[in-house]
């Protein structure tokens, strides 16, 4: 919850923080299709050609891939943790013929993992994604049913620009009631209604400063 506030509960001009800014490069380098372009957005003060060099850096199957750009990355940057991260999986998800990545890597290596070289950082490696696999299986059947719960009570809303609010619920993991493209008043009723449908969650438990999503 903490990461979330550090992200979606930003005032303009407001810094987020380290780990606001770690949320955030995740978020940046899942939320476009895989490409030099784009992880360049998500990771600041990298360049582009070091960006591609570092993607090139991975041969063979789709882990080996994945597991040679780590290694390369931290041999670089030995305290770039999340550059290391993010490209392993842009590598994984190019090798995989995937069009976007998915955080299976990270939801699965350890501190000590990151320490490891060649093949025993290949293991670890495959042990990461068989173990995230399962999860992100799960979340993913989760999302998608309630998904389907918030498109089929979309037509119920009577509130304008309802269709541009459940499109923010469909494509963020969070959102603030003020970011949605109405009044505060209407907002407000909006999540309270999409509550009581079952559509979303309000996910801070709090009275204030309230974030929602699926």
């Amino acid at each position: 919850m903490d990461l979330r506030d550090a992200v979606h509960l930003l005032r303009p001009g407001d810094l987020p923080g380290p780990a606001g800014e770690t949320c955030l490069a995740w978020l940046r380098a899942v939320e476009r299709p895989v490409s030099v372009r784009a992880l360049d957005r998500a990771l600041t003060g990298m360049s582009a050609e070091r960006i591609a060099v570092w993607l090139d850096a991975g041969q063979g199957g789709a882990v080996r891939r994945a597991a040679a750009v780590l290694e390369t990355v931290l041999a670089d940057d030995p305290r770039g943790e999340v550059p290391a991260l993010i490209l392993a999986e842009a590598a994984l998800a190019q090798a995989l013929g995937w069009d976007h990545l998915v955080p299976l890597l990270a939801g699965g290596v350890t501190r000590a993992d990151l320490r490891k070289r060649g093949a025993d950082l290949q293991l670890a490696c495959h042990r990461a994604i068989l173990k995230s696999t399962i999860a992100a299986s799960r979340i993913a059947s989760d999302l998608a049913r309630r998904a389907d719960r918030l498109l089929a009570v979309a037509p119920r809303l009577r509130a304008k620009r309802a269709g541009e609010a459940v499109q923010l619920f469909l494509n963020r993991d969070a959102v603030a009631a003020a970011a949605l493209p109405l009044s505060d008043r209407a907002a407000r009723r909006l999540c309270d209604r999409l509550v009581e449908l079952g559509a979303v969650r309000e996910l801070t438990g709090r009275d204030t400063f309230r974030l929602y999503g699926l």
